[in-house]
């Protein structure tokens, strides 16, 4: 299990590569990437910060949750902090289970906790001035299925 919070920049292609090679005892990978999203064309930038060690030992709590419920052979998460421009890769999961339907169920799991519950702070930065992301209560709809 690997969970990095990191201000540089990722290439998924190459970290889901990585993921699959060192797996053993699966059949399935799923993964997932997330974009910073312009929705409107009025982003120009998003910020995203951290509490170092308090917001991996957060995710790295629920993964554990995970691989426990859903017997994964292993699981992936990176998820960046610092200023980011819309299209870039702000996070991804990867999860590897014996078959495919724990991985994807454990890869949505991840991904509800991730945009609901994991101690980060967004804020959009636009022309029209910065603003702090609130919750979204399609997000917290979304966690109350596991």
């Amino acid at each position: 299990m690997r969970v990095a919070v990191q201000p540089a920049p990722f290439d998924p292609g190459a970290e889901v590569s990585a993921f699959t090679a060192g797996v053993r005892g699966a059949g399935a990978v799923v993964s997932f990437t997330g974009l910073v999203r312009d929705e409107g064309g009025r982003l120009s930038a998003m910020e995203i910060e951290h509490y170092p060690g308090m917001t991996e030992t957060a995710i790295s709590g629920i993964a554990a949750e995970a691989v426990a419920r859903w017997s994964l052979a292993d699981v992936l998460v990176i998820h960046r902090h610092g200023r980011l421009i819309p299209g870039e890769a702000i996070m991804m999961v990867a999860t590897a289970a014996p078959h495919r339907g724990d991985a994807f169920a454990a890869a949505e799991f991840l991904m509800d906790y991730l945009k609901s519950r994991a101690p980060f702070w967004k804020k959009e930065i636009g022309a029209d001035g910065a603003e702090w992301v609130a919750a979204k209560v399609s997000d917290e709809d979304a966690l109350k299925r596991w």
